[in-house]
Protein backbone atom coordinates (compact mmCIF):
# COMPACT_ATOMS: atom_id res chain seq x y z
CA UNK A 1 0.00 0.00 0.00
CA UNK A 2 1.34 3.70 -0.82
CA UNK A 3 1.77 6.19 1.53
CA UNK A 4 -0.63 8.11 -0.28
CA UNK A 5 -3.41 5.13 -0.09
CA UNK A 6 -2.43 4.97 3.89
CA UNK A 7 -3.25 8.79 4.59
CA UNK A 8 -6.04 8.73 2.54
CA UNK A 9 -7.53 6.39 4.64
CA UNK A 10 -6.98 8.32 7.75
CA UNK A 11 -8.35 11.63 6.23
CA UNK A 12 -11.72 10.34 5.14
CA UNK A 13 -14.80 12.83 5.87
CA UNK A 14 -15.98 11.83 8.72
CA UNK A 15 -19.12 12.43 10.97
CA UNK A 16 -19.02 14.74 13.36
CA UNK A 17 -18.55 13.91 16.99
CA UNK A 18 -20.62 14.81 19.62
CA UNK A 19 -19.64 17.37 22.05
CA UNK A 20 -18.60 16.03 25.46
CA UNK A 21 -20.05 16.83 29.06
CA UNK A 22 -18.30 19.89 30.72
CA UNK A 23 -17.49 21.52 32.74
CA UNK A 24 -15.18 19.69 35.35
CA UNK A 25 -15.59 15.92 33.71
CA UNK A 26 -13.87 15.47 30.27
CA UNK A 27 -16.94 13.12 29.70
CA UNK A 28 -17.08 9.67 27.72
CA UNK A 29 -16.69 9.68 24.48
CA UNK A 30 -20.12 9.46 22.08
CA UNK A 31 -20.55 6.96 19.71
CA UNK A 32 -20.38 8.64 15.93
CA UNK A 33 -22.31 6.06 14.55
CA UNK A 34 -26.00 5.85 14.15
CA UNK A 35 -27.21 3.25 16.71
CA UNK A 36 -29.84 2.26 14.77
CA UNK A 37 -27.54 1.11 11.67
CA UNK A 38 -27.70 -2.18 11.23
CA UNK A 39 -23.62 -2.28 11.15
CA UNK A 40 -23.72 -1.54 14.99
CA UNK A 41 -25.80 -4.65 15.53
CA UNK A 42 -23.76 -7.57 15.33
CA UNK A 43 -24.56 -9.29 12.00
CA UNK A 44 -22.00 -12.05 12.03
CA UNK A 45 -21.94 -15.00 10.73
CA UNK A 46 -23.95 -16.95 12.95
CA UNK A 47 -21.05 -19.26 14.48
CA UNK A 48 -21.98 -20.93 17.52
CA UNK A 49 -18.79 -19.77 20.07
CA UNK A 50 -19.31 -16.02 18.71
CA UNK A 51 -19.84 -14.17 21.55
CA UNK A 52 -22.32 -11.21 19.71
CA UNK A 53 -22.96 -9.05 22.32
CA UNK A 54 -19.83 -8.64 22.75
CA UNK A 55 -18.50 -7.83 19.26
CA UNK A 56 -21.26 -5.33 19.35
CA UNK A 57 -20.16 -3.33 22.49
CA UNK A 58 -16.60 -3.25 21.50
CA UNK A 59 -17.31 -2.01 17.50
CA UNK A 60 -19.14 1.05 19.03
CA UNK A 61 -16.48 1.57 21.27
CA UNK A 62 -13.94 0.92 18.64
CA UNK A 63 -16.05 2.97 16.62
CA UNK A 64 -16.36 6.20 18.52
CA UNK A 65 -12.78 6.67 19.42
CA UNK A 66 -11.28 6.01 16.19
CA UNK A 67 -13.80 8.44 15.00
CA UNK A 68 -12.55 10.89 17.26
CA UNK A 69 -9.04 10.80 15.98
CA UNK A 70 -10.10 10.86 12.31
CA UNK A 71 -12.10 13.76 12.43
CA UNK A 72 -9.53 16.23 13.15
CA UNK A 73 -7.48 16.24 9.89
CA UNK A 74 -11.13 17.12 8.57
CA UNK A 75 -11.97 19.46 10.99
CA UNK A 76 -8.68 21.50 10.65
CA UNK A 77 -8.79 21.61 7.04
CA UNK A 78 -12.54 23.33 7.51
CA UNK A 79 -11.24 25.95 9.39
CA UNK A 80 -7.90 26.31 7.41
CA UNK A 81 -10.43 27.15 4.28
CA UNK A 82 -12.05 29.94 6.37
CA UNK A 83 -8.91 31.88 7.91
CA UNK A 84 -9.39 35.11 6.47
CA UNK A 85 -13.10 35.60 7.45
CA UNK A 86 -14.43 38.33 9.77
CA UNK A 87 -15.43 36.41 12.53
CA UNK A 88 -13.30 33.34 11.78
CA UNK A 89 -12.42 32.88 15.20
CA UNK A 90 -15.84 32.50 16.97
CA UNK A 91 -16.66 30.48 13.73
CA UNK A 92 -13.68 28.21 14.19
CA UNK A 93 -14.02 27.54 18.21
CA UNK A 94 -17.46 26.75 17.42
CA UNK A 95 -16.94 24.22 14.72
CA UNK A 96 -14.13 22.55 17.03
CA UNK A 97 -16.63 22.44 19.96
CA UNK A 98 -18.83 20.78 18.17
CA UNK A 99 -16.97 18.25 15.97
CA UNK A 100 -14.03 17.87 18.22
CA UNK A 101 -15.80 18.36 21.53
CA UNK A 102 -13.05 21.21 22.91
CA UNK A 103 -11.81 24.07 21.78
CA UNK A 104 -8.37 25.37 20.04
CA UNK A 105 -5.50 27.65 21.98
CA UNK A 106 -7.24 30.76 21.29
CA UNK A 107 -4.15 32.93 20.22
CA UNK A 108 -3.04 30.76 17.38
CA UNK A 109 -6.76 31.49 16.17
CA UNK A 110 -6.31 35.23 17.38
CA UNK A 111 -3.48 35.93 14.53
CA UNK A 112 -4.27 33.97 12.18
CA UNK A 113 -5.26 37.51 10.18
CA UNK A 114 -1.31 38.58 9.76
CA UNK A 115 -0.01 34.91 9.74
CA UNK A 116 -0.83 31.44 7.86
CA UNK A 117 -2.31 29.25 10.89
CA UNK A 118 0.06 27.16 12.44
CA UNK A 119 -1.71 24.27 11.36
CA UNK A 120 1.32 21.92 12.42
CA UNK A 121 0.67 22.79 16.47
CA UNK A 122 -2.82 22.98 16.13
CA UNK A 123 -2.69 19.05 14.50
CA UNK A 124 -0.57 18.23 17.38
CA UNK A 125 -2.34 19.75 20.10
CA UNK A 126 -5.87 18.08 18.81
CA UNK A 127 -3.89 14.56 19.13
CA UNK A 128 -3.02 15.55 22.08
CA UNK A 129 -6.13 16.83 23.52
CA UNK A 130 -8.10 14.11 21.75
CA UNK A 131 -5.55 11.13 23.59
CA UNK A 132 -6.26 12.52 26.94
CA UNK A 133 -10.04 12.18 26.49
CA UNK A 134 -9.97 8.34 25.60
CA UNK A 135 -7.90 8.19 28.13
CA UNK A 136 -10.13 9.72 31.03
CA UNK A 137 -12.74 7.84 29.95
CA UNK A 138 -11.25 4.88 30.26
CA UNK A 139 -10.20 5.29 33.45
CA UNK A 140 -13.23 6.65 34.73
CA UNK A 141 -15.78 4.35 32.85
CA UNK A 142 -14.13 1.06 31.74
CA UNK A 143 -15.43 0.93 28.17
CA UNK A 144 -14.15 -1.96 27.37
CA UNK A 145 -15.81 -4.04 29.93
CA UNK A 146 -13.29 -6.37 30.86
CA UNK A 147 -12.92 -5.23 34.80
CA UNK A 148 -15.52 -7.46 35.54
CA UNK A 149 -13.85 -10.65 34.28
CA UNK A 150 -10.93 -10.21 35.95
CA UNK A 151 -11.49 -12.42 38.56
CA UNK A 152 -12.78 -15.29 36.20
CA UNK A 153 -10.09 -14.40 33.83
CA UNK A 154 -7.27 -15.37 36.79
CA UNK A 155 -9.57 -18.38 37.92
CA UNK A 156 -8.90 -19.84 34.66
CA UNK A 157 -5.49 -19.25 34.20
CA UNK A 158 -4.51 -20.80 37.26
CA UNK A 159 -6.84 -23.88 36.17
CA UNK A 160 -4.69 -24.07 33.31
CA UNK A 161 -1.90 -24.33 35.69
CA UNK A 162 -0.72 -20.60 35.33
CA UNK A 163 -0.63 -17.47 37.89
CA UNK A 164 0.87 -15.22 35.30
CA UNK A 165 0.19 -14.10 31.57
CA UNK A 166 3.22 -11.86 30.56
CA UNK A 167 3.04 -10.83 26.76
CA UNK A 168 4.93 -9.52 24.48
CA UNK A 169 3.68 -8.55 20.73
CA UNK A 170 5.41 -6.47 18.13
CA UNK A 171 5.14 -2.57 18.80
CA UNK A 172 3.12 -2.23 15.54
CA UNK A 173 -0.01 -0.42 16.17
CA UNK A 174 -1.95 -2.87 13.97
CA UNK A 175 -1.57 -4.99 17.42
CA UNK A 176 -2.62 -2.64 19.91
CA UNK A 177 -5.92 -4.89 20.24
CA UNK A 178 -4.34 -8.03 20.63
CA UNK A 179 -5.34 -8.27 24.49
CA UNK A 180 -9.04 -6.93 24.84
CA UNK A 181 -9.98 -7.73 21.43
CA UNK A 182 -7.96 -10.80 19.51
CA UNK A 183 -7.64 -12.94 22.62
CA UNK A 184 -10.49 -11.10 24.32
CA UNK A 185 -8.65 -11.09 27.69
CA UNK A 186 -9.19 -8.46 30.86
CA UNK A 187 -6.61 -6.38 29.28
CA UNK A 188 -5.94 -5.27 33.45
CA UNK A 189 -4.98 -8.78 34.44
CA UNK A 190 -2.08 -9.16 31.31
CA UNK A 191 1.47 -7.62 31.45
CA UNK A 192 2.21 -6.18 27.99
CA UNK A 193 5.61 -4.87 26.77
CA UNK A 194 5.41 -4.01 23.06
CA UNK A 195 8.61 -4.23 20.96
CA UNK A 196 9.68 -3.93 17.57
CA UNK A 197 9.62 -7.55 16.14
CA UNK A 198 7.87 -8.86 19.43
CA UNK A 199 11.78 -8.75 20.27
CA UNK A 200 11.46 -8.26 24.09
CA UNK A 201 14.30 -7.31 26.85
CA UNK A 202 15.28 -10.45 28.40
CA UNK A 203 16.72 -8.69 31.13
CA UNK A 204 13.79 -6.56 31.86
CA UNK A 205 11.56 -9.82 31.55
CA UNK A 206 13.81 -11.56 34.24
CA UNK A 207 13.66 -8.35 36.63
CA UNK A 208 9.44 -9.16 36.26
CA UNK A 209 9.87 -12.77 36.63
CA UNK A 210 11.44 -12.01 39.85
CA UNK A 211 9.23 -9.64 41.09
CA UNK A 212 6.01 -11.60 40.57
CA UNK A 213 7.51 -14.64 42.54
CA UNK A 214 8.39 -12.12 45.08
CA UNK A 215 5.08 -11.10 45.84
CA UNK A 216 3.92 -14.65 45.79
CA UNK A 217 6.15 -15.45 48.70
CA UNK A 218 5.67 -12.21 50.52
CA UNK A 219 1.70 -11.72 49.72
CA UNK A 220 0.43 -14.09 48.12
CA UNK A 221 -0.68 -12.24 44.75
CA UNK A 222 -1.48 -13.50 42.33
CA UNK A 223 -1.52 -16.65 44.76
CA UNK A 224 0.53 -18.06 46.87
CA UNK A 225 3.96 -19.45 45.89
CA UNK A 226 3.50 -22.96 46.94
CA UNK A 227 0.91 -23.23 44.77
CA UNK A 228 1.87 -25.35 41.79
CA UNK A 229 1.18 -22.51 38.93
CA UNK A 230 3.81 -21.58 36.18
CA UNK A 231 4.72 -17.84 35.02
CA UNK A 232 3.76 -17.94 31.43
CA UNK A 233 6.03 -16.03 28.63
CA UNK A 234 4.02 -15.46 25.34
CA UNK A 235 4.97 -13.36 21.69
CA UNK A 236 2.70 -12.58 19.26
CA UNK A 237 4.75 -12.05 16.31
CA UNK A 238 2.61 -11.22 13.30
CA UNK A 239 2.27 -11.95 9.34
CA UNK A 240 -0.34 -10.34 6.27
CA UNK A 241 -2.39 -12.84 4.33
CA UNK A 242 -3.68 -9.57 2.00
CA UNK A 243 -0.28 -8.49 1.33
CA UNK A 244 2.31 -10.63 3.08
CA UNK A 245 5.75 -9.70 1.13
CA UNK A 246 5.13 -5.65 1.86
CA UNK A 247 2.58 -5.65 5.01
CA UNK A 248 4.20 -8.09 7.86
CA UNK A 249 6.69 -7.78 10.18
CA UNK A 250 8.62 -4.68 9.31
CA UNK A 251 11.46 -5.48 11.93
CA UNK A 252 11.61 -8.86 10.53
CA UNK A 253 11.28 -7.98 6.85
CA UNK A 254 7.98 -9.15 6.01
CA UNK A 255 9.50 -12.98 6.51
CA UNK A 256 7.05 -14.58 8.39
CA UNK A 257 9.75 -17.83 8.95
CA UNK A 258 11.78 -15.16 10.49
CA UNK A 259 9.60 -13.62 12.68
CA UNK A 260 8.11 -16.76 14.20
CA UNK A 261 11.84 -17.69 14.37
CA UNK A 262 13.35 -14.58 16.22
CA UNK A 263 9.95 -15.15 18.58
CA UNK A 264 10.80 -18.70 19.67
CA UNK A 265 14.68 -18.05 19.96
CA UNK A 266 13.68 -14.91 22.09
CA UNK A 267 11.41 -17.38 24.40
CA UNK A 268 14.03 -19.90 24.58
CA UNK A 269 16.39 -17.28 25.83
CA UNK A 270 14.60 -15.87 28.36
CA UNK A 271 13.10 -19.45 29.64
CA UNK A 272 17.40 -20.51 30.17
CA UNK A 273 17.94 -17.29 31.25
CA UNK A 274 15.03 -18.10 34.36
CA UNK A 275 16.49 -21.59 34.68
CA UNK A 276 20.54 -20.02 35.00
CA UNK A 277 19.97 -17.62 37.49
CA UNK A 278 17.48 -19.29 39.71
CA UNK A 279 17.63 -23.22 39.14
CA UNK A 280 16.22 -25.60 37.00
CA UNK A 281 12.67 -25.65 39.25
CA UNK A 282 12.32 -22.05 38.71
CA UNK A 283 11.46 -22.55 35.01
CA UNK A 284 8.97 -21.08 32.78
CA UNK A 285 6.43 -22.18 29.99
CA UNK A 286 6.21 -20.28 27.34
CA UNK A 287 4.10 -19.88 23.94
CA UNK A 288 4.66 -18.60 20.74
CA UNK A 289 1.23 -17.03 18.98
CA UNK A 290 1.34 -15.54 15.41
CA UNK A 291 -1.34 -12.86 14.03
CA UNK A 292 -2.82 -11.88 10.26
CA UNK A 293 -3.15 -8.49 11.00
CA UNK A 294 -5.79 -8.04 8.40
CA UNK A 295 -7.90 -11.31 9.72
CA UNK A 296 -7.52 -10.46 13.24
CA UNK A 297 -6.91 -14.54 13.28
CA UNK A 298 -4.29 -16.09 14.93
CA UNK A 299 -1.91 -19.31 14.81
CA UNK A 300 -1.01 -21.30 18.39
CA UNK A 301 1.92 -23.18 18.11
CA UNK A 302 2.65 -26.37 19.57
CA UNK A 303 5.55 -28.05 21.21
CA UNK A 304 7.96 -30.94 19.75
CA UNK A 305 8.80 -34.20 21.49
CA UNK A 306 11.57 -32.44 23.28
CA UNK A 307 9.05 -29.74 24.55
CA UNK A 308 10.81 -26.74 22.24
CA UNK A 309 8.42 -24.48 20.24
CA UNK A 310 7.71 -26.48 16.83
CA UNK A 311 7.58 -23.70 13.75
CA UNK A 312 5.91 -25.77 11.70
CA UNK A 313 3.24 -27.27 14.06
CA UNK A 314 0.65 -24.98 14.78
CA UNK A 315 -3.53 -24.56 15.10
CA UNK A 316 -4.80 -21.94 12.93
CA UNK A 317 -8.12 -20.22 14.17
CA UNK A 318 -9.03 -19.36 10.52
CA UNK A 319 -9.01 -23.30 9.52
CA UNK A 320 -11.01 -23.96 13.19
CA UNK A 321 -13.89 -21.31 12.32
CA UNK A 322 -14.75 -22.73 9.45
CA UNK A 323 -14.84 -26.44 10.41
CA UNK A 324 -16.90 -25.75 13.26
CA UNK A 325 -19.28 -23.08 12.08
CA UNK A 326 -21.73 -24.94 11.14
CA UNK A 327 -21.73 -27.09 14.38
CA UNK A 328 -23.77 -27.21 17.44
CA UNK A 329 -22.18 -25.30 20.47
CA UNK A 330 -21.12 -28.42 22.30
CA UNK A 331 -20.03 -29.74 19.06
CA UNK A 332 -17.49 -27.01 17.96
CA UNK A 333 -15.75 -27.08 21.63
CA UNK A 334 -15.69 -30.63 21.66
CA UNK A 335 -13.98 -30.26 17.84
CA UNK A 336 -11.58 -27.95 18.84
CA UNK A 337 -10.54 -30.10 22.17
CA UNK A 338 -10.03 -32.76 19.82
CA UNK A 339 -8.25 -30.76 17.42
CA UNK A 340 -5.74 -29.15 19.25
CA UNK A 341 -5.03 -32.49 21.36
CA UNK A 342 -4.38 -34.28 17.85
CA UNK A 343 -1.99 -31.64 16.46
CA UNK A 344 -0.38 -31.50 19.95
CA UNK A 345 -0.15 -34.57 20.70
CA UNK A 346 1.64 -36.46 23.73
CA UNK A 347 3.91 -33.38 23.93
CA UNK A 348 1.42 -30.96 24.99
CA UNK A 349 0.39 -30.84 29.00
CA UNK A 350 -3.11 -30.72 29.50
CA UNK A 351 -3.04 -27.22 31.44
CA UNK A 352 -1.32 -25.86 27.97
CA UNK A 353 -4.10 -27.50 25.90
CA UNK A 354 -6.74 -26.30 28.05
CA UNK A 355 -5.24 -22.22 27.91
CA UNK A 356 -4.85 -22.84 23.90
CA UNK A 357 -8.13 -23.82 23.67
CA UNK A 358 -9.86 -21.52 26.00
CA UNK A 359 -7.60 -18.83 23.65
CA UNK A 360 -8.60 -20.33 20.21
CA UNK A 361 -12.58 -20.25 21.12
CA UNK A 362 -12.08 -16.37 22.89
CA UNK A 363 -10.33 -15.17 18.88
CA UNK A 364 -13.63 -16.93 17.11
CA UNK A 365 -15.49 -14.06 18.56
CA UNK A 366 -12.58 -11.55 16.69
CA UNK A 367 -12.56 -13.58 13.23
CA UNK A 368 -16.42 -13.67 13.24
CA UNK A 369 -15.50 -9.37 14.49
CA UNK A 370 -13.88 -8.68 11.05
CA UNK A 371 -15.83 -10.69 8.69
CA UNK A 372 -19.16 -9.05 10.07
CA UNK A 373 -17.44 -5.66 10.19
CA UNK A 374 -14.90 -5.30 7.99
CA UNK A 375 -16.20 -7.36 5.23
CA UNK A 376 -13.37 -10.40 6.18
CA UNK A 377 -10.40 -8.07 6.54
CA UNK A 378 -9.13 -4.58 7.30
CA UNK A 379 -9.30 -2.01 4.52
CA UNK A 380 -6.26 -0.43 6.27
CA UNK A 381 -4.24 -3.56 6.22
CA UNK A 382 -0.68 -1.01 6.49
CA UNK A 383 0.16 1.54 8.99
CA UNK A 384 -2.36 3.52 9.89
CA UNK A 385 -1.45 5.12 13.50
CA UNK A 386 -2.07 8.58 14.83
CA UNK A 387 0.50 8.86 17.71
CA UNK A 388 3.52 7.46 19.02
CA UNK A 389 3.59 5.78 22.58
CA UNK A 390 7.35 6.17 24.35
CA UNK A 391 7.65 5.03 27.89
CA UNK A 392 5.97 3.52 29.96
CA UNK A 393 2.38 2.56 30.45
CA UNK A 394 -0.35 2.67 27.78
CA UNK A 395 -2.44 0.10 29.18
CA UNK A 396 -6.11 1.69 28.02
CA UNK A 397 -4.53 1.28 24.50
CA UNK A 398 -6.16 -1.60 23.28
CA UNK A 399 -7.41 -0.67 20.12
CA UNK A 400 -5.94 -2.07 16.67
CA UNK A 401 -3.77 0.82 14.05
CA UNK A 402 -4.55 3.83 17.40
CA UNK A 403 -0.46 4.08 18.64
CA UNK A 404 2.93 2.72 17.72
CA UNK A 405 4.87 1.32 21.23
CA UNK A 406 7.89 2.20 22.32
CA UNK A 407 8.53 0.58 25.96
CA UNK A 408 11.44 2.68 27.08
CA UNK A 409 13.79 4.00 29.97
CA UNK A 410 15.97 5.89 27.99
CA UNK A 411 16.16 6.95 24.02
CA UNK A 412 19.62 5.10 23.31
CA UNK A 413 17.99 1.72 24.51
CA UNK A 414 14.99 1.76 22.31
CA UNK A 415 16.93 3.71 19.46
CA UNK A 416 15.78 0.76 16.89
CA UNK A 417 11.90 0.86 17.96
CA UNK A 418 11.90 4.85 17.61
CA UNK A 419 13.33 4.84 14.66
CA UNK A 420 11.07 2.08 13.55
CA UNK A 421 8.65 4.34 14.63
CA UNK A 422 9.41 7.99 13.14
CA UNK A 423 9.87 5.60 9.68
CA UNK A 424 6.13 4.85 9.94
CA UNK A 425 5.29 8.51 11.05
CA UNK A 426 7.09 9.49 8.19
CA UNK A 427 5.04 8.11 5.43
CA UNK A 428 1.62 8.93 7.44
CA UNK A 429 1.96 12.00 8.24
CA UNK A 430 5.98 14.13 7.73
CA UNK A 431 5.23 13.06 4.12
CA UNK A 432 2.26 15.34 3.58
CA UNK A 433 3.62 18.08 5.92
CA UNK A 434 1.91 16.77 9.30
CA UNK A 435 3.43 16.45 12.63
CA UNK A 436 4.80 13.22 14.16
CA UNK A 437 2.82 13.13 17.99
CA UNK A 438 4.66 11.50 20.45
CA UNK A 439 3.20 10.67 23.64
CA UNK A 440 5.99 10.52 27.06
CA UNK A 441 4.24 8.72 29.59
CA UNK A 442 5.38 7.06 32.68
CA UNK A 443 3.65 5.59 35.01
CA UNK A 444 4.47 5.55 38.29
CA UNK A 445 4.00 3.65 42.14
CA UNK A 446 2.45 6.48 44.77
CA UNK A 447 3.42 4.26 47.69
CA UNK A 448 7.21 4.65 46.69
CA UNK A 449 8.81 7.05 48.19
CA UNK A 450 10.34 9.42 45.49
CA UNK A 451 8.84 7.36 42.12
CA UNK A 452 7.00 10.36 40.99
CA UNK A 453 9.89 12.60 40.79
CA UNK A 454 11.72 9.73 38.78
CA UNK A 455 8.81 9.62 36.62
CA UNK A 456 8.85 12.98 35.72
CA UNK A 457 12.39 13.04 35.38
CA UNK A 458 12.26 9.85 32.99
CA UNK A 459 10.05 12.29 31.09
CA UNK A 460 11.93 14.98 30.89
CA UNK A 461 14.70 13.68 29.72
CA UNK A 462 13.18 11.30 27.44
CA UNK A 463 11.22 14.25 25.62
CA UNK A 464 14.58 16.38 25.26
CA UNK A 465 16.20 13.19 23.90
CA UNK A 466 13.65 13.16 21.39
CA UNK A 467 13.88 16.35 20.20
CA UNK A 468 17.70 15.83 20.01
CA UNK A 469 17.80 12.79 18.02
CA UNK A 470 15.33 13.51 15.30
CA UNK A 471 16.43 17.36 15.61
CA UNK A 472 15.42 18.16 12.05
CA UNK A 473 12.14 17.54 12.44
CA UNK A 474 11.53 19.08 15.17
CA UNK A 475 13.11 22.25 13.89
CA UNK A 476 10.53 22.38 11.58
CA UNK A 477 7.86 21.49 14.07
CA UNK A 478 7.86 18.44 12.29
CA UNK A 479 7.85 16.78 15.51
CA UNK A 480 6.16 17.33 19.15
CA UNK A 481 5.77 16.04 22.59
CA UNK A 482 3.17 15.78 24.95
CA UNK A 483 4.47 14.25 29.02
CA UNK A 484 2.21 12.62 31.23
CA UNK A 485 2.61 10.13 34.14
CA UNK A 486 0.23 8.70 35.90
CA UNK A 487 -0.70 7.21 39.60
CA UNK A 488 -0.80 3.20 39.26
CA UNK A 489 -1.77 2.77 42.97
CA UNK A 490 -4.36 5.73 43.09
CA UNK A 491 -6.03 4.25 39.38
CA UNK A 492 -6.21 7.70 38.82
CA UNK A 493 -6.20 9.53 35.36
CA UNK A 494 -3.46 10.50 33.53
CA UNK A 495 -1.73 13.98 34.15
CA UNK A 496 -0.02 16.40 31.81
CA UNK A 497 3.34 18.01 32.70
CA UNK A 498 3.93 19.38 29.54
CA UNK A 499 3.99 19.69 25.74
CA UNK A 500 6.25 21.09 22.73
CA UNK A 501 2.95 22.99 21.68
CA UNK A 502 3.94 25.64 24.39
CA UNK A 503 0.87 27.57 24.04
CA UNK A 504 -1.72 28.07 26.52
CA UNK A 505 -4.48 26.00 27.11
CA UNK A 506 -7.86 27.17 25.51
CA UNK A 507 -10.66 28.22 27.99
CA UNK A 508 -12.69 24.84 28.32
CA UNK A 509 -10.30 22.71 26.91
CA UNK A 510 -10.42 20.48 30.01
Amino acid sequence: MTNTRKKANRIRTSQAMAPLGRPGDRGAFTPAVDKANARVQYQGSGHPLTNGAENSMLYTYESSVKEAFDSIVPTLKQISAMQYEVDFVQQAQRITKSKLGYGLPQHLLDDAWVNQLDMRSLFAWCVFETYHRFCDDVFTRDPLGGTGHSAAFQAKLEECGFHTLDLSPCADGRMAHVIRYVLRLPYKMVRRRSYAGAMFDIDNSLEKWTRTELTRYREGKPNNADEPTRYLKMVVYHHSSVDPEHEGCAAHGSDTAKAAKGGAERLKGFQQAVQNTYCCGASIDCMLLGMDTDTDAIRIHMPDEKGCIDLDNYVDSLDVFDKTRHLSASEAEQWVKDHISSTGGANLSEGMALLMNYLLINNLSQVDYVRSYYNGHYSDIGHNEHFIGAGIGFEEVQLRNLTFFAYLNTVEEAAKDLDVGISIFTGLNVSHGLPVPIVVRYDYHGNVPGERERAEEHCHRVSGALHDRYHDLSERGLLHTMQVVRDINAAGQIEVLDCSVKVKRAQGAH
